[in-house]
């Protein structure tokens, strides 16, 4: 439930397919929400600001001003202090200190300047005078380019049947006005000959302002169903992976899995090799031979009978009678257990591994993939038919990385770990030796330093023989 769902309520029916009801409020809304005025420049409407701020707050009416944005929030602020107005700053970086600021701002005199996002979720009471003077006034310094945060600024004041006001502030020179059509009002002002003063207020205008929000309303809104669009195709992918990790790991034997896989792989084999009317003894062996021995380590031995009597049915048969009984040696030497642990996590490596560079190269694909529009084919379309082959291909290198890695991995023995863990010292001491070795020569590499002045050749030696250096401490030996 939200005050300001109503203008939203095309998005949640179509993303969400969720309706949007209003229920009326328990007390009437008697808040009173003036047309907008608009000003010809930025100078002129902050002028007209400080005006109405300074008007009210000499009334004792409490006034909320609205900024869209920090920088503005301390330019008001500078010249209500050049007005000696006492108020207050919020702009949502001090979350507690804010709420009690923001909870106090219906008392009487009280002049609060917030960002639109400031103090939202504090209820505003009104302090006793404060109803018979017009309640809180809602001073908005610029339209949003978003109705729902307008309506959340105005819905400050006017609740649960208090009395309130409120009102926005434009000028031309404001993004919203710049982008829709404010050269035209512009001309129209200066053909009317109004001062920067002077302010145009009308519905009309403002519900041009509104319009005009709708539209950037529904520009974002295509942005983020765009999005959605792309995200979708990776939300598919997503929940294929998730759906296989949550196999491995809730899962003690993925052994089924695995077989599956190993049968897939010959099948793939099969079909890259065999054609149906060309002859076994015609067929690629060294293709054949070369493909097995990157699945599962070795070369079968292959009779000539197996070549004369094979076809695509029984030589799939012939390859999967080899790759099990390669995988039940394997596990006969892993041990039972060691093996299903070891299926577990190499598969949930193989997984992750290569979910993590897919996902890289989908953010390179969405990147560029706008500019398939320029060869008038649907960018959406082309990212998901390049998507599903991508994912495709990754799907099938894990299953292969990961069958591969099970037919060629060895478990150690404590001997093996042993002349590892000795071979790792000695290639450690070895560094270290050289390490030493280096240094020592940087040392020896280093000059000598003199201590003390330097004695010329020709000057008194310091010895105190009242003879010259050269002829004594400093001859030549």
């Amino acid at each position: 439930m939200t005050g300001t769902a109503d203008t939203e309520a095309a998005e949640f029916k179509k993303i969400y397919d969720l309706d949007v009801v209003i229920i009326p409020t328990y007390k009437k809304m008697i808040r009173d929400d003036y047309p907008d005025v608009i000003y010809k420049n930025i100078q002129a409407k902050y002028r007209a600001v400080i005006r109405e701020i300074k008007a009210l707050h000499e009334k004792g009416q409490p006034v909320l001003v609205g900024t869209i944005s920090i920088d503005v929030s301390e330019k008001i602020s500078n010249m209500l202090k050049k007005k000696g107005i006492k108020h207050s700053v919020l702009n949502a970086k001090h979350h507690e200190k804010e709420a009690e600021i923001v909870a106090k701002a219906g008392q009487k005199g009280r002049v609060t300047i917030a960002t639109n996002m400031a103090g939202r979720g504090t209820d505003i009471k009104l302090g006793e005078e404060v109803p018979g003077l017009g309640g809180l006034h809602i001073l908005g310094t610029s339209r949003h380019e978003s109705r729902r945060i307008d309506n959340q600024l105005r819905g400050r004041s006017g609740r649960q049947g208090d009395p309130g006001s409120s009102r926005f502030y434009l000028s031309l020179e404001d993004d919203l006005l710049r982008i829709f059509g404010s050269d035209r009002i512009s001309g129209i002002l200066d053909k009317l000959g109004m001062e920067e003063d002077e302010p145009i207020e009308h519905r009309m205008i403002s519900n041009a302002i509104e319009n005009a929000q709708r539209k950037v309303e529904g520009h974002n809104f295509d942005i983020r169903k765009h999005l959605l669009e792309y995200d979708d195709v990776m939300n598919k992918q997503r929940e294929v992976i998730y759906q296989q990790r949550r196999e491995a790991l809730e899962s003690n034997d993925i052994k089924p899995v695995i077989e599956e896989i190993i049968t897939e792989e010959m099948e793939s084999v099969a079909a890259e090799f065999v054609e149906p009317k060309v002859l076994s003894p015609d067929w690629n062996w060294q293709g054949i031979n070369e493909r097995l021995q990157g699945i599962i380590g070795f070369i079968p031995e292959w009779g000539d009978a197996d070549k004369q009597d094979l076809d695509h049915a029984k030589f799939i048969d012939k390859l999967l009678e080899i790759a099990r009984q390669a995988y039940g040696e394997q596990e006969e030497k892993i041990g039972v257990e060691g093996m299903r642990y070891l299926e577990r996590v190499i598969f949930l490596q193989m997984v992750d591994t290569y979910w993590k560079e897919h996902l890289l190269n989908m953010d390179h694909l969405k990147e560029g993939i706008g500019l398939r529009g320029y060869g008038q084919k649907n960018p959406l379309n082309e990212y998901k038919r390049e998507g599903f082959e991508m994912f495709a291909n990754m799907i099938e290198t894990v299953k292969q990385q990961a069958l591969t890695t099970l037919f060629r991995i060895q478990i150690a023995s404590e001997e093996d770990v042993d002349r590892e863990a000795m071979e790792k010292r000695k290639r450690q001491q070895a560094e270290m030796r050289l390490s030493r070795g280096r240094q020592e020569g940087e040392q020896k590499q280093q000059p000598l330093q003199r201590e003390g002045e330097k004695v010329g050749r020709n000057d008194p030696c310091p010895c105190g023989s009242g003879r010259k250096y050269k002829k004594c401490c400093g001859r030549v030996k």
